[in-house]
């Protein structure tokens, strides 16, 4: 019995290493890509938001700003919402958009029931999105959606 407690406490104390390990990990990560802070292809986007925002266990919707070369000027949690859906306001983008200047944006977010595929409720927000940001000439550049080890990108599926 307390041999079997001691296999439980060290491979919990492994666990721990390991996240604290992967952790750091994510730290490095986050800053070389930050260093870079262009975003001009869907692989380096996908890159930066699975360093972001893995492992989410609820819907969290992101926009990244970008000026007119695609620099990253903020990244921001815009909305949270439960395991199956966020709330998401055009008006709180729009008003964000101009407090930081932006040119683009790029959305985001996670699927925690890890299946990348984008339901009507995401593909109607994406159009509601566009049409508003249109109206003050910022372009939605992409919206993208994250899955357990998986993406999916509505720029290169032909719906941006």
């Amino acid at each position: 019995m307390g041999e079997v407690t001691q296999k439980s406490a060290g491979a919990i104390m492994s666990r721990d290493s390991d996240d604290a390990v992967i952790d750091q990990a994510r730290k490095i990560l986050k800053r070389r890509i930050r260093r870079r802070a262009v975003l001009s292809s869907p692989s380096q986007v996908r890159e930066y938001f699975a360093m972001e925002y893995c492992n989410q266990e609820h819907e969290v919707f992101n926009v990244v700003y970008l000026d007119s070369q695609h620099t990253i000027l903020a990244n921001e949690e815009m909305f949270r919402g439960t395991i199956d859906g966020a709330a998401i306001y055009p008006r709180e983008i729009v008003k964000a958009c101009l407090r930081h200047n932006a040119a683009a944006v790029i959305f985001h977010h996670p699927h925690p029931s890890g299946v990348a595929e984008p339901s009507s409720a995401d593909r109607r927000i994406t159009e509601r999105l566009t049409s508003a940001l249109a109206l003050i000439d910022v372009r939605v550049l992409d919206h993208f959606i994250t899955g357990e080890g998986s993406s999916y990108s509505f720029a290169e599926s032909g719906l941006l």
